[in-house]
Order: structure tokens, then sequence, then C-alpha cells
């Protein structure tokens, strides 16, 4: 007797156990500053053709369909969800949002530039805009320093950045910040710590000042929120679990089918 049942249903198992790990991943960054859900493609896998449709039979008549067994199922893909995350008022001068397309380039220790969607920038011992950590950040690109006796910080729509030092009215402009946009931004390369890199499916970075050339505006005192629905996850949860369940019934049929048979020439 054939065993096809346990193999195609363990494929099934296989790929949701997958979907299940997208989905944990998902909840768990629910409050990742400009996290981007993730979730699972699925396609069948080969068939075994039996009867291929358009056979002639003993009379001379084509057949109008065909007898094929699938042979499971796996995971094309998970696809990143480039949805807009809410809007988060923050009273941190150098909390910045992306709204609309767009990444901030920053450099990596290592010289490798990365892409990111979180704002929570810091200056470091140097004065520079960076990326996490004030010691071991990342740094902005284009390099912008504030200055030491800096007293107010203000970042424009469109990216322009302009302080306020002591004794003086006046703004002065110490840098533009430019934003990256990618022709396919899901083909960008998630490294964790919110980075990514490009990569030949995403395309080069395209930089541009915010507000132009279809790439996003900046807003300041704001951080994006990630973009996960934690309802429709839950959801996902429950109908993947039963899903699971569904073939690993199958696997335990086909297994007692194979019993039933083997104790059938046993008797």
């Amino acid at each position: 007797m054939s065993v096809q049942t346990l193999y195609t249903a363990a494929t099934g198992m296989e790929a949701l156990q997958e979907k299940l790990d997208v989905i944990a991943n998902n909840l768990a960054n629910v409050n990742t500053t400009a996290f981007k859900r993730s979730r699972c493609n699925f396609e069948d896998l080969f068939y075994r053709n039996l009867v291929l449709p358009g056979t002639q039979d003993s009379a001379g008549n084509y057949t109008p369909t065909g007898v094929a067994v699938g042979l499971g199922s796996k995971v094309q893909s998970t696809q990143m969800d480039q949805l807009q995350g809410a809007a988060q008022e923050t009273d941190n001068p150098l909390d910045l949002a992306v709204i609309g397309n767009g990444f901030f380039q920053v450099t990596d220790p290592t010289g490798q530039i990365l892409y990111t969607r979180a704002g929570n920038f810091s200056v470091n011992a140097n004065g520079a805009l960076v990326v996490g950590d004030a010691t071991t950040g990342r740094l902005l690109d284009p390099a912008i320093t504030i200055p030491q006796d800096a007293t107010a910080i203000s970042v424009s729509a469109q990216g322009q950045v302009s302080v306020q030092i002591p004794n003086n009215t006046t703004l002065q402009q110490v840098g533009v910040i430019q934003l990256a946009q990618f022709i396919n931004p899901q083909g960008l390369l998630a490294l964790g710590e919110n980075l990514y890199s490009a990569t030949s499916a995403s395309g080069a970075a395209t930089q541009g000042v915010p507000g132009t050339q279809g790439i996003g505006t900046i807003q300041q005192n704001t951080l994006e929120a990630s973009n996960v629905q934690p309802v429709q996850e839950l959801i996902d949860l429950i109908t993947t679990q039963r899903a699971f369940e569904l073939n690993s019934q199958a696997i335990q049929t086909g297994d007692q089918i194979m019993q039933d048979v083997t104790n059938l020439r046993r008797a």
C-alpha cells in the first residue's frame, strides 16, 4: 500500500510550522519600532499524473480531465507587509518618523550601508546623529553633527536639520536628512536590529530629499509603530493551528488504514 498520504500530510505540517514561526515573530515584535510584519505564501508541490488531460481513450475520444494526485505543499516565500505603521508622538526631538516611502540610510561600523525605518536617533560623543546606542550606534548617512552648545533641534518635513545656538535667535541649518527608496522594498534583506540591506531583488537605493521624487516626508517628535495587528495575527494563529491538526489527523488516518490492511493480510 502506498504511504503517500503520510508524506503529503507531513509537507503540510512542515509548511504550517514555518507559518507558525512567522506569526510568532510578528507577535514578538508588536512593540518594535517601525517593524514590518511578514506573511507566508504557499504553493503546491509536484503532481503524480496517472492520466493526463486530453488523453485519447479506446474510442478515440479525448478525456476532458485527467487523474492527478498532489504531493503536498511548501512555503513559497515570506513577504514583508510595507504598510505604514501608526505615528506615535514622543517628547524627544531626535525621534523621527518617515511618513510615506523611504528609509533612513546609515553606515555600519564596518562601512556597510544599511537602511532602517526606525528613527530613534541619538547623538554620540562627537555630536553625530546615530541610530541605536550612542556609543556603538550606526551613523546617519550623509552624516549630520549637532553642535555641543545647541539648545534646540528642529527637523522639517523636508529633512532640514536646524539648531539654535545660545545668544542667537536665528536657527542655523546643520544638514539635510536624505531618504533612500527602492523599486522593490519587499526584496530587502532583514538583518535584525531594525536594519535592512539592499539585494538584487530590491534593486539599488535611490536617494533623495524627503517630499520629492515620491519619497515620504519626515515627522519630528514621532516614531513609527509596528504595523502588526495583534487581532489578525491571533486569527491566523488559530487557523494555522487547526490546519496543522487536520494534517496530523490525515497522518493518523493513513497510519490506521495501513494497520487495517496489514491485519487483513494476517487474517
